[in-house]
C-alpha cells in the first residue's frame, strides 16, 4: 500500500514534533497550517512543504490530516466554520484528531466527517513533547476499528504503545480520566511536600520515604524534584491541567456524579491561571502549597 501524504493542522510543540518525526520516518509531509501563520511558514520551510492559507487547501494537499488544536471551539472552527473548513471536498480523506477535547466534540466531528464522505479517528495522547519527537507516544484511539487498522502503519511509527478504546468519544473519555487522576495526584503531592517543608523536614528524605510507601506515584518521579527546586519548565501546562480537569467535571455532571477531589484540583489550577502562572508546568501547583510562595 502506498503511504499516505500527510498534513498537520495545529503545530504547537506537540504537532510540530509529530510532523518532524513522521518526516524523519519517510512520510511525505505536504502541508502544515496554524492560526498563527508565521509558525506554519517557519515549519513549512524546515520540512520543505506548503503552508496553505486556507483549511480547504490543507485537505486538498494530503490524504491524511492530523489535527492538534487547543479546545472544543478550535475543533468546531477548523471543521465546521461556514467560511473555510477541513471538510470542504473531503471525500476519501482521513482525519486523526489528537487534541484533548470533550467526547461530545469528537462525536460531532465524527458525524460531520461521515456526512462529508471522510473518516475521523480520535488519537488521544498521554505523552510529552519529547515523546512526540521520538515517536514514543502512548495513544488512546477511538472511532471505526477498520479505520484504525488501516492507519496502523502510521500510528506505529508515532507511538510506543496504543490502545483502541471503542466508538467515537470513548478515547476522549478515557483521556479525561487519565488527566483527572494525574492532576489530582500532582495536587496531592504538592500539598504533601508543602506541608513537609513547613514542618521543617528534609525534603530529600521525605521524597525517599514517599517512594517506598503508599505515597509513591508516577508524579513523584516526574514532578517532586521540580516542586522543591521551583523549576517549572513547561511539559504540560497548568492552563491545560485546568482545562482537562474541567472536561472531566463536565463528563461527571452529564452522568450525575460528584467528584470533589477533581473540583478542588481544578480550582487550584484555575487559581494558577488567575495569578498569571498558567504557562508553568503542572508541577507549578506547588507554588500554591509551599509557604512564602504564591499561596
Amino acid at each position: 500500500m502506498t503511504p499516505p501524504t500527510i498534513a498537520f493542522v495545529g503545530i504547537g510543540r506537540m504537532g510540530a514534533n509529530m510532523a518532524r518525526h513522521l518526516k524523519d520516518s519517510g512520510y511525505a509531509i505536504t502541508a502544515v497550517y496554524d492560526h498563527h501563520a508565521p509558525l506554519a511558514q517557519s515549519l513549512a520551510a524546515e520540512l520543505h512543504c506548503a503552508a496553505p492559507a486556507t483549511l480547504a487547501e490543507v485537505t486538498a494537499a494530503a490524504d491524511l490530516i492530523f489535527t492538534v488544536v487547543t479546545d472544543d471551539a478550535a475543533m468546531r472552527r477548523i471543521f465546521l466554520d461556514s467560511a473555510d473548513n477541513l471538510l470542504t471536498s473531503a471525500t476519501g480523506k482521513t482525519f486523526i484528531n489528537c487534541a484533548t477535547v470533550s467526547p461530545t466534540i469528537h462525536r460531532e466531528i465524527y458525524a460531520a466527517a461521515k456526512a462529508a464522505g471522510a473518516d475521523s479517528l480520535e488519537a488521544s495522547m498521554a505523552s510529552s513533547i519529547s515523546h512526540a519527537r521520538e515517536g514514543k507516544l502512548y495513544l488512546m484511539l477511538a472511532g471505526d476499528e477498520a479505520v484504525y487498522q488501516r492507519l496502523l502503519p502510521v500510528l506505529e511509527h508515532m507511538s510506543i504503545n496504543r490502545r483502541f478504546i471503542g466508538g467515537p468519544g470513548s478515547a476522549a473519555e478515557v483521556k479525561a480520566l487519565v488527566n483527572m487522576v494525574m492532576n489530582i495526584n500532582t495536587a496531592g503531592l504538592a500539598e504533601g511536600l508543602g506541608l513537609a517543608a513547613a514542618l521543617g523536614h528534609n525534603l530529600d528524605l521525605v521524597r525517599e520515604v514517599f517512594a517506598q510507601t503508599g505515597a509513591n506515584s508516577r508524579v513523584l518521579e516526574t514532578d517532586a524534584a521540580d516542586m522543591v527546586a521551583r523549576e517549572h519548565d513547561c511539559w504540560f501546562s497548568a492552563e491545560h491541567a485546568a482545562k482537562d480537569s474541567g472536561i472531566a467535571a463536565s463528563i461527571a455532571t452529564e452522568v450525575g456524579l460528584n467528584l470533589p477531589l477533581n473540583t478542588a484540583t481544578q480550582a487550584q489550577y484555575q487559581k494558577m491561571v488567575s495569578l498569571g502562572l498558567g504557562n508553568l508546568d503542572k508541577s507549578g501547583i506547588a507554588e500554591l502549597t509551599f509557604k512564602d510562595r504564591h499561596g
